[in-house]
């Protein structure tokens, strides 16, 4: 069945046609594909067409679609049952495995989501700290909790606007909102608003509005700072987590958080989030301590199947491969006329344009360039993701083969982009 046809009665049902919204489109022009199989790093529409695949579901395929490890556990573990809300030996197996590869987390809870991982660690700081201020940065995305969905205002060391409907003004009110690699801004901030500061939280490499790395001085200040006013530091790592390498942005900075989240690839394609750090401040949180958190599926034994299975994969040699691999792809979409690709590990930004460390550094026309470049590359069985402020992603299997298919395509579609 056509694309179209399914997405017309997608329509019909969805929001916009889709379960999240940058799967709409509306930003590159066209309608959406539907998949039906994927495998290694290809996927399949419904209507017979092989895509190589450079979103890899947001982030958590690091070994590819369908990986026979990763299937072969999730059937075991669903032999067993689905679902127990209650506790089962996986999830002792995965909690020691991400131990082992993040030594600074004492304790740690699974969840459900990225979203929930920020909640969860957002309320523990503030129970720990008794404050409720929380300070985030600019082009940051920490999951749509109404106290995340905030953006900077006219007063960026007071507190952020809503920049969601249906979030009420007051819980801007507890939300300050800096620009990111302003060391200005931020010493100022903790001058006359750090002893109200429940914690900062932060990508440590910011990949949610495109990959914003930051100076190591500016995250290594920001954690002093906290450290000064009593404040707890959260690295948001859902994304960066085991992607740069085995403790994850933290590792690659030599920068311990007070507490880290994270999801994506430690639910090897299921749904799974985590939160953990220290184990006095995780002392806080129920049955332990006065912080309330639940969640029927947390721990899901089937998840945490998946997740144990990739994570059983990513050793200092997967990395050092996945490394390589990805500067061969960043190589690639360089030879494009005018186009830049900063990379950290395996996450990638095609943009046309240098040096950007802001996301309100991006310039239109860039976004501009993207649109045109994600649909001459559809059409020649690249996907990218439907966003110029989103990053691409790599996994193990993108291989020679990959990389020969989407050089030719990058070949076919230079002549038609410009300088």
């Amino acid at each position: 069945m056509s694309n179209d046809i399914l997405f017309q009665e997608a329509l019909t049902h969805f929001p916009g046609g889709v379960s999240s919204p940058v799967r709409a489109f509306r930003a590159v022009g066209g309608t959406p594909k539907f998949f039906r199989r994927a495998w290694g790093c290809r996927f399949e529409d419904e209507e017979g067409r092989t895509f190589v695949d450079l979103c890899m579901s947001w982030g958590p395929l690091i070994l590819g679609h369908a990986h026979p490890d990763i299937l072969a556990a999730v059937q075991e573990a669903m032999q067993e049952g689905l679902s127990f809300g209650a506790p089962s030996r996986r999830e002792l197996a995965l909690a020691r495995r991400i131990k082992e590869m993040v030594p600074f987390i004492e304790k740690m809870r699974f969840v459900s989501s990225g979203t929930e991982a920020v909640m969860s660690a957002l309320r523990a700081a503030r129970g720990f700290t008794r404050r409720d201020r929380v300070l985030k940065f600019d082009g940051c995305y920490h999951g749509h909790a109404d106290a995340m969905l905030v953006k900077a205002g006219s007063g960026l060391v007071t507190f952020g606007t809503p920049s969601s409907a249906g979030v009420p003004a007051a819980f801007g009110e507890l939300t300050s909102v800096l620009p990111l690699d302003d060391f200005e801004a931020l010493e100022r901030f903790f001058v006359e608003r750090g002893s109200e500061l429940a914690c900062a939280i932060i990508e440590p490499v910011p990949a949610n509005n495109g990959l914003l790395v930051q100076k190591p001085e500016f995250l290594r200040r920001l954690k002093d700072l906290c450290a000064t006013y009593g404040a707890l530091l959260v690295f948001d790592e859902v994304i960066s987590g085991f992607r740069l390498g085995p403790a994850g942005a933290a590792g690659h900075y030599g920068i311990t958080p007070d507490l880290v989240t994270y999801g994506k690839i430690i639910g090897g394609g299921m749904p799974v989030g985590c939160y953990g750090g220290r184990k006095d401040v995780m002392g806080v949180v129920s049955p332990d301590g006065p912080v309330y958190q639940a969640g029927t599926l947390s721990g899901n034994p089937v998840a945490m199947a998946a997740g144990l299975a990739t994570m059983a994969h990513l050793t200092p040699a997967f990395y050092q491969g996945l490394d390589a691999t990805a500067a061969a792809w960043a190589a690639a979409f360089e030879r494009l006329p005018g186009l830049r690709c900063p990379r950290m590990g395996s996450l990638l930004w095609p943009l046309f344009q240098d040096g950007v460390t802001r996301s309100d550094a991006v310039q239109g026309e860039s976004i501009t360039r993207f649109n045109l470049l994600h649909r001459a590359l559809l059409a020649q069985g690249i996907y990218l993701p439907p966003s110029g402020y989103e990053v691409a992603f790599l996994s193990s299997a993108h291989d020679a083969t990959a990389l020969g298919d989407f050089e030719r395509a990058i070949t076919a579609v230079a002549g038609s982009l410009g300088g």
